[in-house]
Formats: structure tokens, C-alpha cells, sequence
């Protein structure tokens, strides 16, 4: 594959982890409609067969095969890489989507809930990498995309520590790799770390929750085609970080300009607006330990896409405003 190239070449390789739901989803059939061969994977079969069939659908040149694995196996990692050469001869993209959540205070979260959240966050994407490099570094080239997160990669926020810590880990991971492959000679491979900021996903549903309370409402979001467009576009003209999303500059730009008053904005607007009362929702670990199955989904329902337009609509029409305002003083005083 040519990374000097804007666009994805029909017929890469790409293998996707986390890609019955979500981003990976997402990302699965915006690499489909460009041609792609896809190799899947996640927990839950039934959804992931949807998905490849979706995948197989999208474009004339497309081709997708499911394989169910768990990304805390290692030799399923291996056995998943093993199906993409198999079939297709090489490893162009790996992306290393799959994730959970869990939610709840620090000192109260169940220390398995934050272990299996390390399992499958960072030891799944190393184990993705530890499958994947192999192959692009004898191949010669190969673009390695991890899905991080500005929260944790940038800023935090409470109640999701368990979460943003594995995601921040990511951020040195990727670099640690990056700097692995300088030493080695490997400047065909690529390793490029994408920084989504708040998204429209089944997230908050699939999470485990110990804060008793239920998710009220979500900061702006993006939604997960947006996110997987970024994707794509990372395969195709690698870079090392890729932030994406409402706010997703802006805010960490803001955290470094003044890190107290941003932090003390995200914990009170965390507290008082996106968490309901206590005692609003049970304590559950929904799909942490289990696949998602029947919830599994691109979007969680947050009418991202409408918000986006409304947000755009607002905009559109301060800029109008200051414009006529402009022009309007300028007549004025010619």
C-alpha cells in the first residue's frame, strides 16, 4: 500500500478488533465502501456475521470474513492475523477498536471491573500489536491505528478513571512502538494513534456503572462515522496522533492554556449535568464480561448527527450575524 496516497486503494487488507459495535463498526463499513478486504473481529458472532455481510454489501470490490475472537486472547489475536494472510496474502491496516467502559468512583470501583477494563483496553491493543507488527515489518509496510481518547489522552474527567487511565496508556504505548520501530529500521510501518472526543456509541449502555446513577445526558458529540472517516483517512495518509470530534482541540488547547478552571468546568458539569440523582440506575457491569449481543449497534441513540446540524446551524447563523453586523458598521462609517 502506497502511504503517500490521499485515498484507499480498493482491495487493502484491513483487520478490525471491537468491529460488531461502535467505532469498530463503524470503521468496518467506511473501509468496505471503499473497497476494502476486511477481516473482523469481536465476541459476539451473531452481530459481527451481520456486520460482515453489511461490509460484503457496500461496494462491488468489498469482501469481509467474521472471526469471533476475544481480544484478551493472544493466540486468538494471532489466529485472527493468521486468517488475513491466509486469505489475502498480507496486513495492510490494523485497527485495534475494541474497548469497554466502566464508571464509578476510584476508591469504590471492584478492582476485577478495573482489571478486565486493562484486559481488554491494553492488553488487547498490545496483544493486536504483538499480532499485527510481525507481519507489516517482514511485509515491509503496514499502518497500526489504536483508538484512544481525548479523555484520558488529554483531560478527565471524574468517575471515569478506570477508564481514562487505560486509554492514556495507549498515548505511551503507541509512542514506546513508534520509537521501536525507528531504532529497528521499520519506516514502512506506521503507528498512528486516533483521539476521538465524546461519540455517539452504545458506550454508556455496554459500560459496567457503579455510580448508581443513570447517564442523563452527553457532552457534544460526534458521531461514529465521523470518527471512522478519520480512520480511514489516517490508513491512507498515516499520522501520529489524530484528534476528532466536538471540542476535541479545543479542549485539550484549553486544559493547557488553564488547567484549573477546565477542570473544575468538566467536574462540575460531569457532577450536576451528565449524571442523574443517586439511586437512578442499578450497578451493573452490562457488557464488560459479556458480549453486547442484541445491544450491539453503531449508535447509542444521542441524535448526534442532528445535533451536529443544529450546532452547525448556530454557527452559521453567528457568523451571519457578525457578518451584517460588520458590514452594517461599515456603512456607517465609510
Amino acid at each position: 500500500m502506497d502511504r503517500t496516497r490521499r485515498t484507499l486503494a480498493p482491495g487493502t487488507v484491513v483487520v478490525i478488533t471491537g468491529a460488531s459495535s461502535g467505532i469498530g463498526r463503524a470503521v468496518g463499513l467506511a473501509f468496505a465502501r471503499r473497497g476494502a478486504r476486511l477481516v473482523l473481529t469481536a465476541r459476539s458472532a451473531e452481530a459481527l456475521g451481520l456486520v460482515a455481510r453489511e461490509c460484503a454489501a457496500a461496494h462491488p470490490r468489498a469482501e469481509a470474513v467474521a472471526v469471533p475472537a476475544d481480544v484478551t486472547d493472544a493466540e486468538a489475536m494471532v489466529r485472527v492475523a493468521d486468517t488475513a494472510v491466509g486469505l489475502y496474502g498480507r496486513v495492510d491496516v490494523w485497527v485495534n477498536a475494541a474497548g469497554v467502559g466502566v464508571l464509578g468512583r476510584l476508591d469504590a470501583v471492584p478492582l476485577a471491573d478495573v482489571r478486565r477494563s486493562w484486559e481488554v483496553n491494553v492488553l488487547g491493543v498490545l496483544q493486536g500489536a504483538q499480532a499485527a507488527l510481525p507481519l507489516m515489518r517482514r511485509q515491509g509496510h503496514g499502518v497500526l491505528i489504536d483508538l484512544s481518547s481525548v479523555l484520558g489522552g488529554a483531560v478527565t474527567a471524574p468517575y471515569m478513571g478506570a477508564y481514562a487511565v487505560t486509554k492514556a496508556a495507549l498515548v505511551v504505548l503507541d509512542e514506546v512502538v513508534r520509537q521501536e520501530l525507528a531504532l529497528s529500521g521499520d519506516h514502512g510501518v506506521a503507528v498512528c494513534t486516533v483521539l476521538p472526543a465524546g461519540v455517539d456509541t452504545p458506550f454508556f449502555k455496554h459500560a459496567a456503572n457503579h455510580t448508581g446513577r443513570r447517564v442523563r445526558s452527553l457532552p457534544a458529540l460526534a458521531t461514529p462515522e465521523r470518527v471512522a472517516r478519520a480512520v480511514v483517512r489516517t490508513a491512507a495518509r498515516p499520522r501520529r496522533r489524530v484528534v476528532v470530534g466536538p471540542g476535541a482541540r479545543l479542549l485539550p488547547w484549553s486544559h493547557a492554556l488553564a488547567p484549573r478552571l477546565v477542570r473544575r468546568l468538566v467536574r462540575r458539569r460531569t457532577e450536576h449535568g451528565y449524571l442523574g440523582a443517586p439511586g437512578t440506575a442499578p450497578v451493573t457491569t452490562s457488557a464488560l464480561y459479556d458480549p453486547s449481543g442484541d445491544t450491539a449497534a453503531v449508535t447509542g441513540g444521542r441524535h448526534a448527527r442532528a445535533r451536529t446540524a443544529a450546532r452547525r446551524a448556530v454557527a452559521l447563523a453567528a457568523a451571519g450575524a457578525v457578518g451584517v453586523g460588520v458590514l452594517g458598521a461599515r456603512s456607517r462609517f465609510p
